[in-house]
């Protein structure tokens, strides 16, 4: 006879409390990875003081209504969970660089998220997405986007906005191109990254501007 898996016990307060330590920089960070969370206890909300909150590689569908008390927290790491939605409030973590939603069940986001003007890193990949709301382009201080393996048929415009976006990583994604005669057409990207020009080196930039030729040619072909 199989042995049933034993629940998690409840996460307490002083539990909680003991999974606070230091970065290597110094700073706060609440580490509750791998606690097998299908929602996140109450008692959270009392250690809200620090740096970087990880609640990754747990079973939560959504985030807690005061997730919102993390108003001082830079980095916000919810990887590897189930979440299908992001509340509206997450507009009030002003003080978040870093964002990982990756590997989540999202398939919309609120416009909100485009009040996160200090976002330095937005990672959205392996998630359900086929767009993004126009506030993205809001986000002036974003540096990477990622948006890997999605359901994108196209790159969304507002990342035109994004002045100071270095990488774009579009990978896995349907993106539709112009069907060339003779030309086999894939169905995924196996590797699309946008960067900027300033970061590529002189051997990159060549290849950058035959590919870019190519495509150019490409596009002669519906005129």
């Amino acid at each position: 006879m199989a042995k049933k898996r034993k629940k998690p016990k409840p996460l307490t307060l002083r539990a909680v409390q003991k999974c606070v330590d230091l970065t290597t920089d110094g700073r706060r960070r609440l580490d509750l990875s791998y606690k097998g969370l299908n929602v996140v206890p109450a008692c959270v909300q009392k250690v809200t003081d620090v740096s970087e909150l990880n609640l990754s590689r747990n079973l939560l569908k959504k985030l807690p209504p005061f997730i919102d008390h993390f108003d001082s927290t830079a980095v916000l790491d919810l990887h590897s969970n189930y979440i299908e939605e992001i509340p509206q409030n997450i507009k009030n973590l002003t003080c978040l660089t870093v964002l990982n939603l990756c590997n989540n069940r999202l398939t919309s986001l609120p416009i909100e998220i485009g009040k996160l003007s200090n976002l330095h890193i937005l990672n959205l990949g392996l998630n359900l997405l086929k767009v993004l709301p126009t506030s993205i382009g809001n986000l002036k201080e974003l540096r990477y986007l990622g948006l890997s393996y999605n359901n994108f048929t196209t790159v969304p415009s507002c990342t035109v906005k994004l002045k100071k976006l270095e990488k774009l990583n579009l990978e896995g994604n349907p993106i539709k191109y112009p069907e060339v005669t003779g030309v086999k057409k894939e169905s995924k990207v196996d590797r699309f990254h946008v960067v900027k020009e300033s970061l590529l080196c002189r051997n990159c930039l060549e290849s950058f501007q035959i590919e870019r030729e190519k495509l150019d040619c490409m596009d002669g072909y519906d005129t």
